[in-house]
């Protein structure tokens, strides 16, 4: 799956290891990385939320259309798939405590 960003930041951190540990700790960033790696090897959102590869679940309500995957508790990774020809594109919203 292809994997975008909703901010020049939010790409940093996910593709930065330690400008991520400086944002969001250093337990936080190593499993940033390793959602974001599994986002990459995903060929689709079923197979994510099939095998819950990454605790990937849909939200709902005002996050209807989102998905997210656990980081360290509480925080998860959120994102959205748009599907493109035969090309499934995840954009990576924010890391956030929805809760």
């Amino acid at each position: 799956m292809l994997v975008t960003y909703k901010t020049k930041k939010l790409e940093k951190a996910c593709n930065n290891f330690s400008f991520a540990s400086k944002i969001y700790g250093y337990n936080i960033a190593i499993k940033l990385h390793t959602k974001i790696d599994q986002l990459i090897a995903a060929l689709s959102i079923e197979e994510l939320l099939r095998y819950r590869i990454g605790r990937c679940h849909a939200l709902t309500g005002n996050r209807s259309g989102q998905y997210a995957m656990d980081l360290v508790h509480p925080y998860r990774l959120i994102f959205e798939v748009n599907i493109c020809g035969d090309i499934q594109v995840s954009e990576v919203i924010e890391i956030i405590d929805y809760h």
